[in-house]
């Protein structure tokens, strides 16, 4: 059977067709924060089946596998390649009112042309034609960003990364700019066991000793330096729990130095140190122009004993309900004090949180920038039709939906650069609705101006490309 995938696919009205048709579809790329691994960009890698681009490390698909009573040979363990694909064809028809019963079909047809529902059925013959399909050049990883016009790509790296392939990437001119981003969780959390042998990555990396806390600061300095040589843009953080728990410099350097002699921390002294370390680093971002990314409120590894098997991002992350507004506005708020406020997207993965970050925003707008303070758009759990739609609702009754800097993948496959498509086509439709319902004029002008900025204009200015 053909899928539902047509050239209106969610576009109910002659506005949003308009919209998307003229204005939306041809547009470039710019995809400001991903998982893409640079190395591939370079290598220009062609993957050897659909398991590979579709299934390794695509925990959104693990979990509905789980959900749909797999057992984990065939979605992360030793089960055949081709043993997986099947597993994920026969999930897939139950997904239906799930985003990856969208984004399956649209990436079958973008990509591969295969205008077939996958079930158990069809699974073999898409395999083959697929699978075939990507070992042609056009399939390889710099022809996927082309064929989708991406013009730029920020990758998302640990401070210790010697970010070698985004310097040969540069050096060959490759027409989409591949940037990274500086990741320095390992860095702030300081409780974790991983912290002590990232100290160690981090004294190799600056070819320092790292033995106090002044160490560490100008031992981050020497790496933000290093990413802004390579064109960085942006920072990124994954905050579970927002925090801000005000510190002495002096406070902060009795901590580090306990946390050296492997001594534990109690909650008050780890908010300390994270406080105060990210707060030199924002102002560090702020120095070099950089955006900072605030992803907030995921509640990470809660299967302890998968987590041990595993590790991290493999599928049992959820929803956290911790309050963040005070803690929030106080660290803006302090840098703010400063002057030392830098652009800043927030991110909540709490649906919930949307008018609290959107209404926190507002608090920090100013001349610089039009949107300097953004809510980033629908993350992770709210990536999905509903979700978009209620982020982008909330912004434009709280804020100004014209200066939203729009779509991101935050995706570690080149086929999940379709979601740019599939939030233009929501964006449109919801613009669209608005005119049918006579909640906005039909100024097509006006309203083209709105997809073009938000679509890709408004991120080129944000991120000074």
């Amino acid at each position: 059977m053909r899928t539902f995938i047509s050239d209106d696919f969610l576009l109910y009205n002659k506005t949003a067709r308009d919209l998307y048709h003229n204005v939306a579809k041809d547009l470039p790329i710019i995809d400001y924060h991903n998982h893409l691994s640079p190395e591939e960009i370079l290598q220009d890698k062609n993957y050897t089946s659909l398991a590979e681009i579709w299934l390794a490390g695509d925990h959104y698909k693990w979990r509905a596998m789980r959900a749909n009573g797999i057992s984990e040979p065939f979605v992360t363990g030793e089960k055949s390649a081709y043993e997986k694909f099947l597993a994920w064809a026969k999930t897939v028809p139950k997904t239906i009112g799930n985003p990856l019963y969208h984004w399956t079909h649209l990436e079958l047809v973008r990509y591969f042309e295969i205008d077939q529902l996958l079930d158990e059925h069809t699974a073999p013959s898409i395999w083959d034609k697929a699978n075939e399909k990507l070992l042609a050049p056009e399939m390889s990883a710099k022809s996927l960003l082309q064929k989708e016009k991406v013009k730029f790509v920020g990758t998302t790296d640990d401070p210790t990364d010697d970010l070698a392939s985004h310097a040969q990437l540069a050096k060959e001119g490759f027409s989409c700019k591949v940037s990274p981003s500086f990741r320095p969780d390992k860095g702030l959390n300081i409780e974790k066991d991983e912290f002590l042998p990232w100290i160690k990555q981090l004294e190799q990396a600056t070819d320092s000793s790292i033995d106090q806390y002044d160490d560490l600061l100008s031992g981050l300095e020497k790496r933000v330096d290093y990413f802004a040589a390579h064109d960085c843009k942006s920072s990124d953080h994954g905050i579970s729990v927002m925090f801000y728990e005000a510190a002495t410099k002096d406070e902060v350097s009795a901590i580090f130095h306990k946390r050296l002699l492997g001594q534990e921390l109690n909650k008050k002294e780890t908010d300390q140190f994270k406080t105060y370390t990210l707060l030199a680093l924002a102002e560090m971002y702020a120095e070099k122009g950089w955006v900072m990314q605030f992803h907030l409120g995921a509640k990470r590894n809660n299967h302890t004993r998968m987590f041990k098997h595993l590790g991290p991002d493999s599928g049992f992350d959820s929803i956290g309900d911790r309050l963040l507004a005070d803690p929030l506005a106080n660290f803006l708020d302090a840098l703010e004090q400063k002057s030392k406020l830098p652009k800043t997207i927030l991110y909540s993965v709490n649906p919930r949180d949307n008018y609290i970050l959107a209404a926190m925003a507002g608090n920090y707008q100013n001349n610089e920038v039009p949107g300097k303070i953004q809510l980033g758009t629908a993350w992770w759990f709210n990536d999905n039709i509903d979700g978009m739609e209620d982020q982008m609702k909330t912004l434009a009754n709280v804020g100004l939906i014209r200066h939203f800097v729009g779509m991101l993948t935050d995706s570690r496959s080149f086929l999940s650069l379709s979601r740019h498509e599939y939030f233009r086509r929501i964006l449109c439709n919801l613009l669209g609705s608005w005119v049918e319902e006579g909640k906005a004029p039909k100024d097509m002008i006006l309203l083209g101006t709105y997809v073009k900025d938000i679509c890709y204009y408004n991120a080129k200015r944000y991120f000074n490309l």
